[in-house]
C-alpha cells in the first residue's frame, strides 16, 4: 500500500522549456542549439550542465548564475511551467490520504519559487536546501526521513532512470518512471527501466488509479 508519493521536479512537475531557453538567451546562442546539446550530453550519461560548458568552455556556472540574478534574469517559475496534470493529480492524491512531497535536484531559489506556487503538497524541498543531490544515496536517505512511511510504502516518481528510478529502488523505495520530457521518452522502453520500475506512466493522474488499486 502506498502512503507517500515523492515527485521529482524537472520534467515531472515542471517543464524545462523556459529554463533552457533563458540560458540560451543569456549565452546568446540559438535555443535549439542548446536544447540539442542538452539532449546529447544526457544521452551520453553526462550531467545536463555539461551542455553549457560545450557552448562556453571554462564557464564558471556559479558566477554566471549570480550574474543572471544581478541582471534581473535569474531563475523564474510560474504556473505556465507546470504540466497540466500536476494540480489535479496532487489534489486527488491528497484527498486519498496520500502524503505528497516534491523533492528534486534544484537550487534553493527554485525551492522558494515552487513553494510560492502553493502546490497541493505537504512538503517541497530541493537538493540545494538539503546540500545533497541525486543520485547520491544520501539524497534518498533524506527522502526516507521526510516520507513518514516505510520505504516499501513510499513511491518516488521521476523521468530519469539514473537519477530517479535506479537510486530510489536501491534505497528500498518503490519507483515510477514517467514518459515525459526528453529523458522520459528516451529511456521509457529501455530493458533496465522496464525491469526496475514498479510502474511506468505517461501522466501523473495515473497514480490515482495505482493508489486505488
Amino acid at each position: 500500500m502506498i502512503e507517500t508519493i515523492v515527485f521529482d521536479v524537472g520534467e515531472t512537475i515542471t517543464r524545462d522549456d523556459r529554463y533552457w531557453a533563458s540560458w540560451a538567451d543569456w549565452l546568446d546562442i540559438p535555443r535549439h542549439t542548446l536544447s540539442a546539446l542538452v539532449g546529447a550530453v544526457v544521452a551520453r550519461g553526462q550531467d545536463n550542465a555539461e551542455a553549457l560548458r560545450l557552448v562556453r568552455p571554462g564557464i564558471d556556472l556559479a558566477a554566471e548564475y549570480h550574474a543572471r540574478e544581478a541582471a534581473g534574469r535569474g531563475e523564474d517559475l510560474d504556473e505556465s511551467d507546470l504540466y497540466d496534470d500536476v494540480r489535479p493529480a496532487l489534489t486527488a492524491l491528497r484527498r486519498q490520504g496520500i502524503r505528497v512531497i516534491i523533492a528534486g535536484n534544484q537550487t534553493r531559489r527554485a525551492g522558494e519559487l515552487l513553494r510560492a506556487l502553493n502546490l497541493p503538497a505537504d512538503l517541497v524541498v530541493t537538493s540545494g536546501e538539503w546540500g545533497v543531490a541525486k543520485p547520491q544515496p544520501e539524497f534518498f536517505h533524506r527522502v526516507r526521513e521526510v516520507a513518514q512511511a516505510v520505504p516499501s510504502a513510499t513511491l518516488y516518481v521521476g523521468d530519469h532512470p539514473a537519477n530517479d528510478v535506479f537510486p530510489a529502488k536501491a534505497a528500498g523505495l518503490r519507483a515510477a518512471h514517467i514518459r515525459r520530457g526528453p529523458w522520459g521518452h528516451l529511456w521509457a522502453d529501455a530493458p533496465d527501466v522496464v525491469t526496475a520500475a514498479d510502474w511506468r506512466i505517461s501522466s501523473l493522474t495515473e497514480l490515482v488509479g495505482i493508489v486505488d488499486g
